[in-house]
């Protein structure tokens, strides 16, 4: 299976640490951000990845160039205008291939180990959810019995963790450029195929300087 790390976004609130430095380089723990992906995918045996980027990119090409001095083999996808999520993985699927993949925010920090990840056979998405941050209590979807839907208006579903196994039917028939991920799982969990598991580990959003730092200090432990 190969795996797509997301690493296109501009890091705006991570400023002033983004502007000559591309968020996934910032370092935890001695490594670049992304690189904690990178390595925890190659040793559940995911070595073949596929990562897009936009904002100072050519840095991420240079220091990771491809991929063989880390153990993997990186694709790179790089993205003149922002595509959105979907937009990105829509552009990365010749790429991809027609298997299903990982997909994996390039800006969360955790602990989840991906050998486990599997998409069900007639599935098009299988999302690993979260207990909601304290920045997204309403939460993303509603899980039940291993099946994602959407949550009821009067309870709070769990987070979307930003780890996921896609089908690339999922995004395959959607028009090239800008467009977000969220509305076609939502409408694919409208129908029964989405999929889902629930992680209580270690998962940090890096998204502010503070949340770098929490992940600096549990990376330290």
């Amino acid at each position: 299976m190969k795996a797509m790390i997301l690493a296109a976004g501009k890091g705006e609130r991570m400023r002033p640490l983004t502007l000559r430095t591309p968020k996934p380089l910032l370092p935890v723990a001695g490594k670049p951000l992304i690189q904690w992906h990178i390595d925890a995918l190659a040793d559940a045996g995911v070595r073949e990845l596929v990562i897009n980027h936009a904002w100072l990119g050519e840095q991420l090409e240079r220091y990771f160039a491809d991929g063989s001095e880390f153990g993997v083999s990186i694709q790179w996808s790089p993205e003149g205008t922002p595509l959105e999520t979907g937009g990105g993985i829509r552009q990365a699927l010749p790429l991809l291939g027609e298997a299903p993949f990982i997909l994996v925010n390039g800006d969360i920090w955790t602990t989840f180990d991906f050998a486990g990840l599997a998409l069900p056979v007639g599935k098009l998405a299988h999302l690993v959810l979260i207990d909601n941050p304290p920045h997204n209590p309403r939460g993303d979807f509603s899980l039940d019995g291993g099946l994602v839907g959407n949550p009821a208006a009067d309870a709070p579903g769990l987070t979307y963790s930003g780890i996921a196994v896609l089908h690339p039917q999922l995004l395959a028939e959607q028009p090239a450029g800008a467009f977000k991920l969220a509305p076609l799982l939502r409408a694919a969990a409208e129908q029964g195929l989405v999929s889902g598991e629930y992680f209580a580990g270690v998962w940090i959003d890096v998204g502010t300087p503070e949340r770098l730092a929490e992940a600096e200090r549990l990376a330290e432990r």
